[in-house]
């Protein structure tokens, strides 16, 4: 059996609250990405700045009717006990999702791609992307192809990160030359590998894509 998917719900609620063993406690804070085109429903999740365009990610298998969904992240400020408020808050994006229904989620599933099969994994093994870059995202099929600038180092993937002095994001980034978009976020600690949860309502419709970047413990 896979890792058991946790309620993902307390993580996209304002105020949330959490703390590690260290004493260091966290808050979380929705953060709004805009919407993201999905014209063919077919969505990818991946660290942008390895993948995207290199045609090695495939989507999952799991599609949404075709359309302009929300992204948003769960971003935690983190603190000490009696620290003094820092000048620039320690911010890492918990989370981040794309909203399909804006309706409360019952289940969550595992995504997959073709050839993935959950029922393969142990413990509390998972299938996920791989980030090397510090970064994931989610996008349309359609647009994996859609930004040649990013394999060049440049491009407005770069410049969204860049221009923010690499804040977590969400970023809704548009490529000039195609109009394809993007939804780009920091991937809370960095490297790793990070799983993509499917929510559904009650009737089993999809309400979104979730990654979990492992920031939040579950609330004790």
């Amino acid at each position: 059996m896979p890792m058991s998917p946790r309620d993902h719900t307390w993580l996209f609620t304002p105020g949330s609250t959490f703390s590690y063993e260290s004493g260091q406690t966290g808050v979380i804070a929705v953060a709004d990405g805009g919407m993201l085109d999905l014209p063919t429903g077919r969505v990818v999740a991946c660290d942008p700045f390895v993948h995207l365009g290199s045609g090695d990610i495939e989507p999952f298998t799991v599609t949404v009717a075709p359309g302009r969904y929300r992204v948003d992240a769960a971003v935690a400020t983190l603190t000490r006990p009696g620290e003094p408020p820092a000048e620039h808050p320690h911010r890492r994006v918990a989370a981040a999702r794309l909203v399909i229904r804006d309706e409360p989620t019952a289940t969550w599933e595992l995504a997959l791609q073709p050839e993935q099969d959950a029922a393969e994994l142990k413990g509390d093994e998972f299938f996920g992307y791989g980030v090397d870059a510090g970064t994931g995202c989610f996008y349309d099929a359609a647009a994996e192809e859609g930004f040649p600038e990013a394999q060049e180092d440049e491009g407005p993937l770069w410049d969204a990160f860049e221009d923010s002095d690499w804040s977590g994001g969400p970023h809704r980034v548009t490529s000039p030359s195609t109009g394809h978009t993007l939804a780009a976020f920091t991937s809370g600690w960095g490297d790793g590998s990070y799983p993509t949860w499917i929510g559904r309502t009650a009737s089993g419709e999809v309400t979104c894509f979730l990654t979990d970047f492992f920031v939040a413990p579950d609330p004790s």
